[in-house]
């Protein structure tokens, strides 16, 4: 069993232990991150061999790779906006089909509201596509305007390859003279060595004179082959600092690049989400606009738009024949086409089986 002083002292180093394990891991993760935003273009792209161009080639390809998205984000936008294009079309057809034009009152009033905000929502639908278009544009605009800007480096850089490696073939050419030329000079000093005994002296002079000759062009190689180089040293020195500028003016171009992709497909995607929000304000017109049927006012309006009439037709009574002859001339039912003729006068006065149209009251249609 730990005391309390002793069980708090254990605690307290375990938070600290963790705080610093905590601290360190923060540390070691800043570290990586500034080792990252350390790494450049122009630290990472270098070849030992001086004719080698390996390192900017996979500049280059990657930059074409990049170009190459763009185009297809483009594409892909162009794409959208021309299926936002066909459905607002279709969804204008759709507003303009006849859809309750029978119907009266509250509902009707509705069913204009459902029409009007479909029409809205082919609107605004074909708004979205324009900017599609638009926002396609931009993109295309920027592709193009760092293709040309890249254009003009590229030709530099290109040129400075071929005049690079020109001049390495050259020095390459002049230093491999100038050993041979080393090599003659020798051979020529050795053979005039051997031979100074036991020659002439008029055989000495051609060997000595072939031996000046021979130092003297190995002299003139030497200085050609020493000029080469110089000439490449500086060529080197050149191209190094423009292959430093091309690698900024890359990784700039680059960062733009991503910069540019995601702030499109961004907007991209709150073009999307203001639609929807469009589309809900649309919707919800319609949902008020339903709020405000009223069944009951439609159905009362219908009545006193097209009544006929509050009481129902009388009984058909039962008419014996004989009884009828006995007590009156026969009458028969009305038929359709023909005047009814008149009723006999009523047995009583308040028979309702004898109630005719002309009773106080009675009406076919009632306005």
């Amino acid at each position: 069993m730990y005391s309390r002083p002793s069980r708090l002292c254990e605690i307290s180093h375990i938070v600290i232990t963790a705080d610093t394990e905590l601290s360190s891991h923060f540390l070691s993760e800043q570290a990586a991150a500034d080792t990252m935003r350390e790494l450049h273009f122009k630290d990472n792209f270098w070849n030992t061999d001086i004719t080698c161009t390996a390192g900017y080639d996979s500049i280059i390809q990657h930059l074409n790779d990049g170009k190459r998205t763009c185009k297809e984000i483009e594409d892909f936008m162009k794409a959208r906006a021309a299926i936002e294009e066909k459905y607002a079309k279709e969804l204008m057809g759709l507003s303009k089909k006849v859809c309750g034009h029978t119907e009266m009152n509250t509902l009707k009033r509705s069913l204009d509201v459902f029409k009007l905000q479909t029409e809205n929502m082919s609107l605004s639908h074909l708004h979205l596509a324009q900017t599609m278009r638009e926002e396609a544009k931009k993109l295309e605009d920027f592709r193009e305007k760092q293709k040309e800007a890249r254009k003009k480096v590229e030709q530099q850089m290109d040129a400075l390859h071929k005049q690079k490696a020109a001049q390495y073939k050259k020095t390459a050419e002049a230093k491999k003279t100038y050993e041979q030329k080393c090599r003659d000079k020798e051979e020529a000093e050795q053979n005039m060595n051997r031979n100074a005994t036991t020659s002439s002296s008029k055989q000495q002079e051609k060997l000595y004179a072939k031996t000046q000759q021979a130092k003297q062009t190995a002299e003139e190689a030497d200085r050609i082959y020493s000029q080469n180089v110089s000439l490449l040293g500086k060529m080197r020195e050149e191209w190094l600092n423009e292959h430093v500028k091309a690698c900024e003016f890359f990784e700039k171009q680059e960062v733009e690049r991503i910069n540019t992709l995601r702030n499109v497909v961004w907007t991209h995607l709150n073009h999307l989400s203001q639609q929807c929000v469009t589309s809900d304000e649309l919707y919800e017109e319609v949902r008020k606009s339903l709020e405000q049927c009223n069944i009951q006012e439609d159905i009362e309006h219908f009545i006193n738009l097209r009544r006929t009439g509050d009481k129902p037709p009388a009984p058909v009574p039962y008419e014996n024949f004989y009884n009828n002859q006995r007590s009156a001339p026969s009458r028969s039912l009305p038929t359709a086409g023909r005047r009814a003729a008149a009723p006999p006068p009523p047995t009583a006065e308040n028979d309702p089986l004898y109630s005719t149209v002309a009773e106080p009251g009675y009406s076919l249609i009632r306005y």
